[in-house]
């Protein structure tokens, strides 16, 4: 009876320490973990291969020990499709690996997954992809280095209308969070300035199959198209509108960057020339500090890969770990480096960026650009910046 009760209260005693998910306190002996969980598999493994590339970049430029604590990066593969999945990696790494900083997350239901981890942890949560607005809302402990729909969405709505001889559009977006956000701040900026939109369409996160949507759309015969897909599909998007003559029947296409992924861009045929899209990041975006950058991605993927921009979500949230480890010194808690991020600011490969202080969420421009052949390649060229954007929710 004895050895019973004892093995009920030892059990007892390990599922607490498993549920209450505390951090242990740290030593500058320790390394200072940063848990990395991105799809490197499935159809969205272009985001974490983009992320996990950009982190190597960053360290082998800046070293692995900060104010005398070494760094140490665990990567871990969530599949990009399973919140769940996603969740019990966050845990196992805060109770066995002991992170410091959970980071990555490539789409909005696997941060939402992770949030209430970081809470109950006290551990920093670094968004690098993952878009949905109100993502940092769902834990207090989460800061975003990488974008929200609805900062790239409002300035391209407003392009449309008012510049960019646009009087009616359909929208068409990927049916997840980020895709609603776009949905609602695209017709409400362009409807704002009298434009009209025809139809709201919304396609499958899995297996989309966009030929069906799009015959709709051409049937329709609305000035342009606003598409949302997530950082892969967008090939496909680009191959079945062509294939259905959108372009043909005078249909533009405009949309967030992600469907002219520079990562991805290469590979796509002409049928990419001429798309207009908003983004806050474009490998062509001509600044030394993203020459450079490019020239380093590229040479680190031995020219197999061009950096897109989840790729700048991972460089400048190891910016911002690193920054604000120096700045809290190296025995600070998730609550002290917390504090020193909020509203930190440099100049990154992307353009001047900084940390709202209320918000937790990244400010940064975003600009207008049109796929164009630069030396014989498709880059997204900008051709008009909206200086220091804030999310403007939805």
């Amino acid at each position: 009876m004895k050895r019973i009760i004892k093995t009920a209260l030892a059990a007892a005693c390990l599922a607490t320490a498993a549920t209450s998910l505390v951090a242990a306190p740290a030593s500058a002996a320790e390394p200072f973990k940063i848990g990395l969980i991105v799809p490197m598999t499935g159809p969205f493994a272009s985001t974490g291969k983009q992320i996990d590339v950009a982190v190597k970049l960053y360290m082998q430029q800046h070293g692995d020990v900060v104010d005398g604590r070494k760094i140490q990066v665990i990567l871990r593969d969530d599949g990009g499709l399973q919140p769940e999945n996603t969740k019990r990696i966050a845990q196992e790494m805060v109770i066995q690996d002991k992170v410091n900083v959970l980071a990555g997350f490539g789409l909005t239901p696997l941060a939402f997954a992770a949030a209430p981890v970081a809470t109950q942890a006290k551990v920093p949560m670094i968004v690098m992809a993952a878009a949905t607005s109100s993502i940092v809302k769902k834990s207090p402990y989460i800061v975003r280095t990488s974008q929200t729909l609805p900062q790239n969405t409002a300035p391209l709505a407003d392009w449309a209308a008012t510049k960019g001889n646009i009087k009616t559009a359909i929208t068409l977006i990927t049916d997840y969070g980020p895709g609603h956000d776009a949905e609602k701040v695209f017709i409400k900026h362009f409807t704002d300035h009298g434009g009209k939109i025809l139809e709201s369409i919304r396609v499958p996160l899995q297996n989309p199959d966009f030929a069906p949507f799009l015959q709709r759309v051409k049937d329709a015969k609305p000035d342009a198209v606003f598409v949302f897909v997530p950082s892969g599909p967008g090939a496909a998007l680009m191959k079945q509108f062509k294939e259905k003559g959108l372009a043909q029947a005078g249909i533009k296409l405009i949309g967030t960057g992600d469907v002219l992924d520079d990562d991805l861009l290469p590979a796509m045929g002409d049928e990419a020339l001429g798309v207009v899209t908003a983004q806050h990041y474009s490998a062509a975006h001509n600044s030394p500090e993203n020459k450079a950058y490019v020239a380093a991605f590229e040479k680190l993927t031995n020219n197999k890969m061009r950096p897109n921009f989840m790729s700048v979500g991972g460089y400048d949230g190891m910016h911002l770990i690193y920054a604000a480890l120096k700045k809290a010194g190296p025995n600070a808690t998730g609550d002290q480096l917390l504090a020193a991020m909020k509203g930190m600011s440099w100049v990154s490969p992307r353009g001047p960026v900084s940390i709202d202080p209320q918000t937790r969420d990244i400010i940064q421009n975003v600009y207008i650009r049109k796929a164009e052949k630069v030396n014989g390649q498709i880059y997204n060229v900008e051709f008009e910046t909206i200086p220091n954007v804030k999310d403007p929710g939805v």
